[in-house]
């Protein structure tokens, strides 16, 4: 049975793993400082397949998207040893990677028409989903509610699946609507930090969020009902 913390245990908890963080963080920047080839490579591993997604909202190919991202660790090494801890190593880069994509030219990065919903009148379900607002008993509500994820031993094969539904519908998306989804909930950043990277305003950043996860919703709730 699970035991609900205290508020002032959660708040301490909290403070402990920020301060972890922040240890390996001071430990990642010093190791970089100091030209520790281990430190870059590992660096290298675990952000480059999320840079080239990133970058190749701003530019016209793959192969340019790669040229950004090479220019941005280019720009680490040159700029690691002036990095002061004011943001997030994370932050920091993905700033780097966004400013010099942003001066190779993106042709559609202000072009409104890639945000349109599936959908008329905005919509980011499919409105036959729903029961219409003459219903006796439930206007408005779902006719075909999502599929509940399924409890069996195939579970986790299943699991395999969706995600990669999920990547092919996320790479799918239209370009800024990708790029929003995919710096909050692969890479985990918060709004803020995707507001300053992509030069999003709060509102622009929560419908683009709001829709790129709703058609991926959708689309997985289509897979889990044949598959079910």
């Amino acid at each position: 049975m699970a035991v609900a913390l205290p508020a002032e245990g959660v708040q301490r908890s909290e403070r402990v793993v920020n301060v972890a963080t922040d240890d390996r963080e001071r430990r990642l920047v010093e190791q970089l400082q100091r030209g520790d080839e281990r430190a870059y490579v590992e660096l290298v591993e675990a952000h480059t397949p999320m840079m080239l997604r990133v970058a190749r909202n701003y530019v016209a190919s793959h192969e340019a998207a790669e040229e950004v991202v090479q220019e941005t660790w280019i720009a680490l090494i040159k700029g690691i040893a002036r990095f002061e801890g004011r943001s997030a190593l994370r932050t920091w880069l993905f700033t780097v990677l966004v400013n010099i994509a942003k001066t190779r030219g993106v042709r559609d990065h202000n072009q409104a028409i890639a945000d349109r919903s599936a959908y008329p009148g905005g919509a980011t379900v499919d409105p036959a989903r729903f029961r219409p607002a003459t219903d006796p008993e439930w206007p408005g509500h779902w006719a075909t509610p999502p599929e509940a994820w399924p409890e069996t031993p195939e579970g986790s094969v299943l699991e395999s699946e969706m995600l990669s539904v999920t990547k092919r519908e996320l790479d799918q998306l239209p370009e800024r609507q990708r790029a929003v989804v995919a710096l909050r909930d692969v890479l985990g950043l918060d709004a803020a930090e995707v507001c300053t990277l992509l030069s999003l305003t709060p509102a622009n950043q929560r419908v683009l969020l709001h829709r790129g996860r709703a058609r991926i919703r959708e689309c997985l709730a289509d897979y889990l009902a044949v598959q079910t």
